[in-house]
């Protein structure tokens, strides 16, 4: 059985992440959108995957992109489908990515499938598309997803159209929890989603072996689920509230935590604390210290490097040139003394993915760091990736001035 991923906003971030995870020739790229993964779905460690949004097994392949031929294919094989689920209400979703079909259209084509499935004595009710593509919230809220759920997602290949059920996806209700009710945030250090902590993470960690696979495909979401044990530390030398820090501890890294302020170390501390009774987690192994990351010497051992580096100062308005000059001086002469100071901490090989500033300057256009172009002189390989371009990893919306790239490196 294949498996189906579809990607979140900024789908480069989503195929960088499960090209280091699960190696580039275990993927192929279905569209703009998502992506086919060669991995047996129950070794799919999908509840860490911070870049993608909804996992579907692959149910056919239609030699065809023209609507009508679709529409009519569903309503001659859904019925029978239909009349193998368990017994019960239907809860029927369409999602299309990729086609050029008008919104009235699919309207008009569920309320169709609908009615043929309605033939058959099933009872049916079709969730109302507001766009092609229902939204996880939706597919969660209207349980599309259990056992009597069906949402059927029609992806553009080529000239093919794979159709596709979903079967999961992301718990959004658990990243709020981890996100809103942990005891400590602070808006002035910046408020990292806890998906791109995942992401960040994933890049950082690299290909898992395989004898890992089954341990890591269920994040806890509960007292009943066990955290893993992978015996891998994760340092994070910015941690601030220690958003990646607890991603890292649910995914079953050990983790060591440092920061320029005493006040943030505190404040992961309480987190994590906080993380340890919410999920019911086994001990880990917290380590913190208050300290400067551009003259600090770390404890053995560090495994890999994931973290939020500095981002300068916050902007509400565009920057004149010269303040943006200065703050990205500022943030380049912090970042490049911190990777000049860890670099020989490390042995070669260790890798690291940080989240440094880059500046939208014009829509989609951005300024970014000087010293991601001199990463070879300061003693690291930038890590190119075979489906995406290491520019394109950048996390922002359309109206925020800064954004977060991941520029993810090996030391040499």
């Amino acid at each position: 059985m294949q498996s189906l991923l579809v990607l979140g906003r900024q789908p480069a971030l989503g195929l960088a992440e499960l090209e280091r995870l699960y190696g580039a020739g275990k993927l192929r790229p279905v569209g703009q959108q998502a992506v086919i993964v060669d991995v047996d779905p129950c070794l799919l460690a999908f509840d860490r995957l911070g870049g993608s949004v909804k996992f579907c097994k692959v149910l056919t392949t239609l030699d065809t992109t023209n609507w009508q031929q679709i529409e009519q294919f569903l309503i001659q094989a859904s019925p029978s489908q239909s009349e193998k689920m368990p017994e019960g209400k239907m809860q029927l979703g369409l999602s299309v990515i990729g086609l050029d079909v008008p919104l009235k259209q699919l309207q008009a084509s569920g309320l169709t499938l609908k009615k043929a499935i309605r033939k058959t004595g099933r009872n049916v009710r079709l969730i109302p598309n507001q766009s092609l593509e229902l939204n996880t919230a939706q597919v969660l809220h209207n349980h599309l997803t259990g056992q009597t759920g069906w949402e059927l997602v029609l992806i553009r290949d080529g000239q093919s159209v794979i159709v596709a059920q979903t079967v999961k996806v992301q718990d959004i209700e658990s990243y709020t929890r981890r996100d809103r009710q942990r005891p400590k945030r602070d808006a002035r250090v910046g408020m990292l989603p806890p998906k791109l902590a995942q992401i960040i993470i994933n890049l950082a960690v690299g290909q898992l072996p395989e004898d890992q696979l089954e341990s890591i495909c269920e994040i806890p979401a509960d007292q009943a689920i066990p955290r893993p044990q992978l015996g891998q530390t994760i340092l994070d030398p910015f941690c601030g509230t220690g958003v990646v820090l607890q991603e890292a501890v649910l995914m079953g890294y050990d983790v060591y935590g440092t920061d320029l302020e005493p006040r943030m170390i505190d404040y992961s501390k309480q987190n994590l604390a906080w993380l340890s009774t919410a999920y019911g987690l086994l001990p880990a192994d917290y380590r913190f210290e208050a300290t400067d990351a551009t003259t600090h010497q770390w404890s053995e051992p560090i495994d890999v490097i994931a973290s939020e580096l500095y981002l300068g100062r916050p902007f509400t308005a565009q920057p004149t040139p010269e303040i943006l000059a200065q703050t990205a001086a500022d943030c380049n002469l912090i970042i490049s003394r911190f990777l000049k100071n860890i670099g020989p901490q490390l042995i070669p090989g260790v890798r690291l993915c940080l989240a440094v500033p880059a500046w939208q300057t014009k829509p989609h256009q951005f300024q970014h760091l000087p010293l991601i172009d001199s990463l070879s002189d300061l003693g690291y390989n930038r890590v190119e990736f075979e489906h995406v371009r290491s520019e394109d990893l950048l996390y922002y919306r359309s109206d925020q001035l800064v954004a977060r790239e991941l520029i993810v490196i090996t030391r040499k």
